[in-house]
This record gives structure tokens, C-alpha cells and sequence, in this order.
């Protein structure tokens, strides 16, 4: 068995860099040494959520660009060094000794007095000054951060230096046996979130679900009814959550395999009342004409609310990426607001911090759908109001960043 601690973070990070694979698939599809894993998870996560700056680390003391192979191994390495506290010449070992193991032995020098040559302190003192260089430093696109600091001004920094609180877990029963773990308590019902959490059998018999306090938050904010729509449902947590205080739920979802992710969800949570339908949400269908007494439509967007727990987005996710988005998301609101009887509530919600998906986006549908107001919204949680709907941060929402507004069909 391979004990290198830079092997399974690298298997794992070329699929990421190379293939464009999502983090959570690409772990989930590599083989990782079970005694390393939480390790190997840190790490990867680690090296994705400090990328740029590892990037101009690079550039500080390598001028001409190594490889990928060879970028990734030193920004793994650059991650022990930096946020672990490894000892360098462990790191600097295991990182020469993968370069031979991977047949690279040519670059195992170069490898070798990188890692030695590093210095923090200089690498930081090069940085630019201003928003560049909180940018880089921070690890977030130039264009988004740009974007933070239009928004919300000096707070930006704030916003985008904020990590994930943990790991969120809703119970449905058998809180009190996990409770002796460091947790936080969220404002909402059976909600906590753990500095650590492994999963176990509780999880496959369904005393408890892993769901992000934003998706748990939106679902707060929708009032019971007897029939509601989940559009782009998957993997199912709003869906069987819903489910509680709704009669009877439908769940969208346009991928094949996406709904047999909320049917193993609903199953495993014990739940009658959800049907999940393989359905593209942005053709209207007129068999679904003023069928639901509500409708939350929680619409594909940047996921710039969801870095702390998904880092790679900051590597794919491109500015020119927003007005295809946004076209998306006038779509399918569009549509859906056609299934929602009149006097019932048509929800939107995203994952994004940036108006452009979400107050502009309610405000450009009421104006094209003059028969929708909009009605108020509380939250518990911590949140901006904004003038149409709900804004939540990730610096004082547990690392979640998302939006959400009820509208009323007259």
C-alpha cells in the first residue's frame, strides 16, 4: 500500500484539473486509503480553496510554468507547508519521491529547490497592492471579487475570506447520541453543525440527513400548502423536507440519473409523499397548468454562495458564464410561474450572492408577469433584505451564501 500522503490528493486533483471533474465526484471516484482519508479530503479541499494564491506562489519563484503534473504536486506540497505545518523536508521528500514514482525524475530537482526556496514572507510581499492583491491572496476571481466589492463594498473581504462552519446535519431522530461531538446549534429545528462528522449507520437508516443550512433555510421560508412543485429538485433534500409540511410533493429534474437521486433520497428518509418525474423545467407543459398550490423554483446559477463547501467553482465558473445563466433562470421561472394556481406562492431561490441572479431576475419576470407580487419573507437566520427578496452571507450564515423570495400569484 502506497503511504505517500501527496499520492491520493494528486490522484484526486488531476481528475479535478484535468478532466473538469466536480471536487465531491472525484473523490467519490477515486480509491483513497481508508486510514487517510479524512487527510487526503482536507488536502484536496485545502489545495482547491487556496489555489490562486498557490498559482502565484508558483509564479513567484518559476517564471516559465511547469507542467500540470507538476503544478499540482507543488501546490499540494505548498498546502502541508503552509496550512498543515509539515515539515519540509518530509514534504519536500514525499513530493521528489512521487515526481520518480510518477516518472518524472526529470523535474525531481526542480521539485526539490522549489521547495527548499520557498519563503511565505517573500511570496506575500510580492503581492499586488489592493484588490488584486486580496484577490489573489484570498483565492477568488478577479471579476468576481470585483463583483463582491460593487455589492457590498468593504464587507467584500469579509464575504470572500468566509469559511464553512462544519458540517451540517438535520435529524430526524437520535440528535441527543451525536450531541457530545463540538457542534453549533442553527436556528432551525434538529439542525447542528460539527467540526467533524462521520457518517454511519443512523445515516443509511435515515435518523439524519447531510443538508446545507441554506437549503434548510429556504425550506423554512416556504408556508404549508397541500400540493407544491420542486423544480430542478436534485439530489432531493428541499423535496423531502417539503414533505413535512406539504400534502403531496412533485420533484423536476431534467437528468435521468439525477432523479433516482432524490428517489434513493426519499426512500432512505422513510418519505410516501414526494413523486420525482424526469422533466425539463423550462419547457412548459400544459398538463401541469395551475396544478400547485406552490411552486419553488431554486434555479441553476453561479454557486458563488456555495464555495466554502465547493472551491472548484472558483476555478470553472467565468464571467462570460452569467448571461447564459441568467437566461436559464428567466426560463424556467417563466414557465413555472404558469403551474402555480391563482393565490398560490411561486418561490425563487439560488445559491448565488450577486444581484444579477437574483433581485434583478425577480424584478425583470414581475414586470414581464404583472399578475405576481411579491409578499415578505422572515428568516431566523441571519440575513440582508433586499428590496424583492432575502439575502444571505456567507460570513454570517455559517459559510452559506443564498437568496430567496416569495411571490403571489393574483
Amino acid at each position: 500500500m502506497l503511504s505517500n500522503p501527496i499520492y491520493d490528493p494528486f490522484q484526486i486533483l488531476t481528475k479535478i484539473y484535468s478532466d473538469g471533474a466536480h471536487v465531491k465526484q472525484a473523490i467519490a471516484d477515486t480509491y483513497i486509503e481508508e486510514q487517510y482519508r479524512s487527510r487526503t479530503v482536507k488536502i484536496v479541499y485545502g489545495v482547491l480553496e487556496n489555489d490562486g494564491y498557490f498559482d502565484f506562489c508558483i509564479r513567484h519563484y518559476a517564471p516559465k510554468a511547469p507542467k500540470l503534473a507538476v503544478r499540482t504536486i507543488l501546490k499540494i506540497s505548498l498546502y502541508m507547508l503552509v496550512f498543515m505545518d509539515k515539515k519540509r523536508y518530509m514534504v519536500t521528500d514525499c513530493a521528489v519521491d512521487l515526481c520518480k514514482k510518477l516518472g518524472k525524475s526529470g523535474v525531481s530537482g526542480f521539485v526539490n529547490a522549489f521547495l527548499r526556496r520557498f519563503d511565505k514572507a517573500a511570496v506575500d510581499s510580492a503581492l499586488p497592492k489592493g484588490k488584486e492583491g486580496t484577490a489573489i491572496r484570498l483565492s477568488y476571481p478577479l471579476y468576481a471579487y470585483e463583483m463582491l466589492q460593487k455589492e457590498y463594498g468593504e464587507r467584500a473581504e469579509k464575504i470572500a475570506a468566509a469559511k464553512s462552519a462544519g458540517v451540517s446535519v438535520r435529524f430526524e431522530k437520535g440528535a441527543e447520541e451525536y450531541l457530545d461531538k463540538a457542534h453549533i446549534q442553527t436556528p432551525f429545528k434538529n439542525n447542528y453543525i460539527f467540526e467533524n462528522f462521520v457518517r454511519d449507520e443512523g445515516f443509511d437508516e435515515g435518523n439524519y440527513t447531510f443538508q446545507s443550512v441554506g437549503s434548510i433555510a429556504i425550506c423554512d421560508c416556504v408556508s404549508p400548502c397541500e400540493s407544491l412543485l420542486d423544480c430542478c429538485a436534485a439530489p432531493g433534500g428541499k423535496s423531502v423536507l417539503l414533505a413535512k409540511k406539504c400534502g403531496q410533493v412533485t420533484s423536476f429534474e431534467l437528468y435521468e440519473h439525477r432523479v433516482e437521486l432524490i428517489r434513493q433520497y426519499k426512500e432512505r428518509m422513510g418519505v410516501k409523499n414526494v413523486t420525482e418525474l424526469q422533466k425539463d423545467s423550462a419547457v412548459f407543459d400544459a398538463a401541469y397548468e395551475e396544478k400547485f398550490d406552490a411552486v419553488l423554483c431554486d434555479a441553476p446559477c453561479s454557486g458563488y454562495g456555495t464555495v466554502s463547501e465547493n472551491p472548484d467553482i472558483k476555478l470553472f465558473r467565468k464571467k462570460e458564464d452569467f448571461a447564459a445563466l441568467a437566461k436559464a433562470q428567466k426560463s424556467i421561472l417563466s414557465t413555472v410561474s404558469r403551474y402555480v394556481k391563482k393565490g398560490g406562492a411561486l418561490y425563487y431561490s439560488t445559491c448565488s450572492l450577486f444581484a444579477c441572479e437574483n433581485d434583478k431576475t425577480v424584478e425583470e419576470f414581475l414586470k414581464a408577469h404583472p399578475n405576481f407580487r411579491v409578499e415578505g419573507l422572515e428568516s431566523p437566520l441571519s440575513h440582508d433584505k433586499k428590496k424583492y427578496g432575502l439575502q444571505f452571507l456567507p460570513d454570517a450564515a455559517y459559510g452559506a451564501g443564498f437568496y430567496v423570495c416569495k411571490l403571489i400569484k393574483q
